[in-house]
């Protein structure tokens, strides 16, 4: 197997665009130019390719046909309605199944690269559009394309696929395609569905008969801090990854738990989110040789937050991590207020914020991140044969 990274990386990427919307691609092209100008992208062993559109045979995998067909006829019909689309979190737009397919082809390229060997790690920043659902648009995603990577990965063979969401908002749609398939573990950190779309990802979802304790939720309380995500991160998500033992660990990276985010209330800092990625690349090193999908997702901070949280995951993927004091380039705060005028342009890859954090104990006075925790261990560990209440497990 090769030890080298692909990132998956075309200027079309960025026709997935809905208009004056908050799902800018802007936030893909400054991440790509922002990695480029900081060297990330020329670095030994990393391989750029450009995606090819994904077929409708691996679409329908996932999704219905005559809702692909739909995605395909809409922008020609100025009468369409249905199937989510021409809403406002989903506007129809100009040749929108060929942008989307070619954001799913991305994905799926990506894990055929791991799967097959000719790469450990593979990114594609452009991808995580994790609410579509198998006949509808949701959430401002058109086609699931990381439905679509795993159900390829399931059909080159693979038999443990783990899929990990740290975007703020739950991973509905990678939940429902694979709720009742115990070969694919859905864990998904996300703000409390009490508080913010889609209202789901409630710890009390487990997985379908016969795949129980294959999704795992862990919804945090509105405000919570990088110390007390990443608390709860570690009090569940590797003991769960480690008593399902993945062959290959697929990661939606959203930015949006970010403090800055105009659509969500989480708190957490870039170096909270670097601390993520670090997190996930070693528990795929540890678990799955090393064999890692990330995606990105969500992130409305479209200057001031995205651009460096997805830098900081393609260093992570593609070698050494950026130190968070790293400048960023001239040539790239010019892009950026080109682009965005009027936005503070960072000058750094840090918040300057402190990352530690005290484990999770199941005794003391808990507070609402704990409580969390302690729902979610309730909920799930027993089913894998786990102990809710030991810290080690």
């Amino acid at each position: 197997m090769s030890d080298g990274t692909v990132v998956m990386w075309h200027e079309d990427l960025l026709t997935y665009d809905l208009g004056d919307h908050p799902l800018n691609p802007v936030r893909v092209e400054l991440t790509m130019a922002l990695a480029r100008d900081l060297g990330i992208l020329d670095r030994p062993g990393v391989r750029m390719v450009a995606p090819a559109p994904a077929e409708d045979k691996a679409l329908t995998r996932v999704h219905r046909p005559d809702y692909v067909e739909a995605v395909r006829a809409a922008p020609d019909d100025p009468f369409f309605s249905g199937y989510g689309l021409g809403t406002a979190d989903n506007p129809i737009f100009e040749r929108m199944h060929e942008a989307s397919s070619l954001v799913a082809g991305a994905s799926l390229a990506a894990a055929e690269a791991v799967w097959e060997g000719s790469a450990r790690r593979a990114v594609n920043v452009a991808g995580g559009l994790h609410h579509a659902m198998p006949g509808r648009a949701a959430g401002f995603c058109v086609y699931n394309d990381p439905a679509v990577a795993i159900a390829r990965l399931l059909d080159l063979g693979a038999e443990r696929v783990a899929y990990v969401d740290v975007d703020v908002h739950h991973g509905d749609g990678v939940q429902q395609v694979f709720y009742d398939d115990p070969r694919v573990l859905t864990v998904s950190l996300h703000e409390s569905p009490l508080a913010l779309f889609p209202g789901t990802g409630f710890p009390d979802e487990t997985g379908g008969p016969g795949a129980e304790g294959s999704a795992v939720n862990l919804p945090l309380p509105p405000g919570t801090g990088d110390a007390g995500w990443l608390r709860a991160f570690h009090a569940v998500v590797p003991s769960v990854l480690r008593t399902f033992r993945p062959q290959i660990l697929v990661t939606q990276c959203g930015a949006d738990s970010h403090r800055a985010d105009p659509l969500a209330d989480l708190r957490l800092s870039v170096d909270g989110q670097r601390a993520s990625y670090l997190a996930l690349r070693d528990l795929a090193e540890e678990l799955c040789d090393g064999r890692w999908v990330a995606t990105g997702g969500g992130g409305y901070a479209l200057v001031e937050v995205v651009p460096r949280a997805w830098t900081h995951l393609l260093a992570v993927a593609t070698g050494e991590p950026l130190a968070p004091t790293v400048q960023t380039p001239a040539s790239w705060r010019k892009l950026a207020q080109d682009r965005r005028p009027g936005r503070e342009v960072p000058l750094r890859m840090t918040d300057d914020v402190d990352t530690s954090y005290e484990p999770w104990q199941p005794t003391g006075e808990p507070d609402a991140v704990d409580r969390a925790i302690l729902a979610t261990r309730k909920a799930v560990f027993p089913l894998l044969g786990l102990d809710p209440y030991d810290p080690r497990d």
